[in-house]
């Protein structure tokens, strides 16, 4: 009784540090794909990919990617990382994880737009934790805000 409670408590705290791990990844992109935040999220092996945007394979090219990208395409985001399905795989060190997008982008053209998709994600547990091997996405949605985004002043 007492293994099945400690299996499954730490199965629950697998869940949620996944999704701490997703979270994480909207910090960095919402920091203009910020590489010390992103990239140790990702293992040494992990992979990343998203049409249109490219394939990338191991950590420091996945965190320098993103980052050009975020300099070079999206200057400005707001990552809304919905309904985080956690799937532990019985081991207890690997998992996937599915959640939707939608996103609020400014593009490097000046134009602004609505983007949506799907996140999918292959995780393994380490001896920091929880890192991405692979992560998919697939955009579904990309249209522009013809009105564009209006910044709030600096709080006086």
């Amino acid at each position: 009784m007492k293994s099945d409670l400690a299996a499954r408590l730490t199965r629950l705290e697998d869940i949620e540090a996944i999704r701490a791990l997703v979270a994480r990844y909207a910090l960095g992109a919402d920091r203009n794909n910020d590489p010390e935040i992103l990239g140790p999220l990702f293992s040494a092996d992990a992979e990343w990919q998203c049409e249109g945007f490219g394939h990338y394979r191991g950590r420091a090219e996945i965190a320098a990617e993103l980052a050009r990208i975020g300099r070079e395409g999206i200057r400005w985001s707001l990552h809304y990382m919905v309904s985080p399905l956690v799937e532990p795989d019985p081991d207890g060190r690997h998992a996937r994880c599915h959640w939707y997008l939608w996103e609020l982008a400014r593009m490097a053209d000046g134009g602004s737009n609505w983007i949506g998709g799907w996140y999918e994600s292959r995780l393994r547990k380490g001896r920091k934790g929880w890192r991405f091997t692979d992560v998919r996405l697939h955009l579904k949605l990309m249209s522009p805000h013809a009105d564009g985004w209006t910044t709030l002043p600096p709080a006086a």
